[in-house]
């Protein structure tokens, strides 16, 4: 029979009698020992009997399986005072003498990974991990118990605490179990000493010790008020920094204590970037390769996270509040922050390299289009005309890849539409910034976590329709909901925007057929390239360039159809002239001379428009 002591997260422990050569560890309802937890696979992982003992081997799961604070794969045979821990629970074997289990190991074995000295089985001792690389032998340790508070709202790494060893006399041979991968070399003059290793482990070591003081005090951060629990954590923290082992000349305090209070109340190590104004987008592909995007351009941060876990806590609190979710059943999760920003998160098992975040900022200054002409964006006569075309009713379709501008241009439009206009938009994920008094603003809805519930744009859309709007904005057509969108246009909505992704005017017409394919209908082309080419007025093309400038490459008019073929004429055009010495392209802004047919109705229609910014001339 197989003993297993078991530690619950609220401290209290039971010993579990487990029939049969082994067990299985995990959420399943089927394994013996069930645990559940965010962290936790459904098999997590195996104790088998082999030779006189017993071996644990790790199943998969979020969390690695950790044996005396080190992953491992597979360890054994399990000694009396080997600590295992699997998402914030601490098991020990237990042996029982003449029975198959009895072969619990008394003394470390060569096999095992940082196996501790015999300590009394009946009393377990908590874990307290070796220093990397391959530590000398210690003597026995005073063990400290840190397991993270069930009531806690904020997820942390579970990271044990070093204790001060006396140095060994001699190395001890390498561990068979693998280790933590290091941190990715950066370059030595961007790493902050609070992001190196030593670093690193002082910030989980103060990160461990503040879960365990407000695991003692039993705290609920989940019902406390944010200045409070901000007020709280800060005095914890001042208490916990004046122990000698967090005294260290490179590392100072002040920044010890912020990077700690930012990885436990904030986004931690993101919350730097995300307060930098000059970064657009933050990409953390694991927790120490973290890219940031400054003027079109992307480089590495010198900031890292702790661990996988420290970014998953990142992700959790991120998206709870917004009561999204982010787990094994639903590992993708789109959001955003009170700002506007939008986030992606990604975790495992469908990310490789463990949990990553794509966080894009929203401008907290709103864009006129007088900024985008001093970007170099466009051209004054562009934006004339473009302001023109939204104030007299002209349906916009702002077309462009991915990270190329179309939402701040989309914005920009849309604060042309006049006050006195009733103004519904349609989002994923809500990025707008419309100031007109007459607005209503509609965000989509995933589903729930039974896969119900969910309320897409194409809902949105036609939901709209009945609510009297003289303008729809849709943040993007990216299926069946462009179907809808052509209608509106056609019926009575007009001056509606919206975007979509393509690589130029002609592609975008293209995409526009195709998703309108997709709401599902058996719809002939002819029939979809008519809708097409009475709905959309204008394509205007945003482009991103290699080296990261973004510009309005064309403005082109949908003027008719042709054998079949819907016709474009381009109004204006962004001529390419190679790269600058800061290695930027550079380029003109050209009219090409012809005057929009809207334009001509206007004129017949006697309403006054200038028609001087159409003469060729090169800007």
């Amino acid at each position: 029979m197989l003993n297993i002591r078991l530690q619950q997260r609220n401290g209290s422990a039971e010993v579990i009698h487990v029939k049969g050569p082994g067990c299985t560890i995990g959420k399943d309802p089927g394994c013996d020992i069930v645990l559940k937890g965010l962290l936790i696979g459904k098999v997590h992982a195996r104790i088998e009997g082999h030779n006189g003992g017993w071996y644990i081997e790790d199943q998969g799961g979020i969390a690695s399986t950790l044996i005396n604070g080190d992953p491992v794969t597979r360890y054994g045979p399990l000694a009396a005072a080997d600590q295992i821990e699997i998402g914030g629970f601490v098991l020990s074997v237990v042996a029982e003498p003449g029975r198959a289990g009895a072969g619990v190991a008394a003394q470390p074995s060569p096999q095992q990974h940082h196996a501790q000295p015999p300590q009394d089985a009946a009393a377990p001792q908590p874990v307290v991990p070796v220093p990397m690389p391959v530590p000398p032998p210690s003597p026995p340790r005073e063990a400290v118990t840190l397991s993270p508070s069930p009531q806690a709202s904020v997820p942390v790494p579970r990271e044990a605490v070093p204790a001060p060893r006396p140095p060994a006399p001699a190395p001890k041979p390498a561990p068979v179990a693998a280790k933590p991968a290091p941190v990715a070399p950066l370059d030595e003059a961007l790493r902050a000493p609070i992001n190196s290793p030593r670093g690193v482990e002082l910030r989980k070591q103060a990160h461990q010790r503040l879960i365990a003081a407000l695991d003692l005090r039993r705290v609920n951060v989940a019902r406390m008020a944010e200045d409070e629990l901000c007020e709280l954590v800060g005095s914890l923290l001042d208490d916990i920094l004046k122990e000698s082992v967090f005294r260290s000349q490179e590392i100072p305090l002040d920044a010890l204590k912020q990077s700690v209070f930012d990885e436990v109340i904030g986004p931690g190590p993101l919350e730097e970037p995300l307060d930098d104004d000059a970064v657009s987008e933050i990409m953390v592909n694991c927790h120490d390769e973290i890219f940031v995007e400054r003027a079109g351009r992307l480089t590495r941060s010198p900031v890292i996270f702790t661990d996988d876990r420290a970014v998953l806590g990142a992700i959790e609190r991120i998206v709870a509040p917004l009561g999204r979710r982010i787990d094994e059943s639903s590992p993708m999760v789109d959001a955003r922050l009170p700002d506007g920003s939008r986030v992606n998160a990604v975790i495992p098992p469908l990310a490789l390299k463990g949990p990553n975040i794509t966080i894009r900022k929203f401008s907290r200054k709103k864009l006129r289009g007088e900024d985008l002409v001093g970007f170099g964006s466009l051209s004054p006569e562009m934006l004339e005309f473009l302001r023109t075309a939204v104030e007299r009713r002209a349906n916009i379709v702002i077309s462009g890849g991915t990270g190329s501008g179309k939402t701040t241009l989309l914005n920009v439009l849309s604060s042309f539409i006049p006050d006195d206009e009733r103004i519904v938009t349609v989002e994923d994920a809500a990025e707008l910034q419309l100031s007109q008094p007459n607005l209503v603003s509609l965000e989509a809805r995933p589903p729930n976590m039974e896969g119900k519930g969910a309320v897409t744009i194409r809902d949105l859309v036609k939901n709209c329709l009945r609510m009297r709007p003289d303008r729809i904005v849709v943040g993007e057509c990216r299926g069946g909901e462009a179907l809808d969108m052509l209608q509106a246009m056609n019926t009575g909505h007009d001056g509606s925007l919206t975007t979509a992704h393509a690589n130029s005017p002609r592609d975008c017409l293209s995409r526009l057929e195709v998703m309108t394919l997709m709401a599902g209908l058996d719809l002939p082309v002819q029939a979809i390239r008519e809708q097409v080419c009475s709905a959309v007025d204008v394509i205007v093309q945003q482009t991103r360039f290699s080296c990261g400038s973004r510009r309005v490459t064309h403005i082109t008019e949908v003027s008719g159809m042709e054998t079949g073929v819907v016709q474009l004429q381009d109004v204006f055009m962004f001529r390419e002239e190679g790269y600058g010495a800061d290695g930027k392209v550079k380029g003109r802004y050209v009219a090409t001379s012809y005057i929009p047919d809207f334009y001509q109705d206007l004129i017949r229609r006697g309403i006054q428009v200038n028609t001087g910014i159409f003469t060729a001339r090169d800007e």
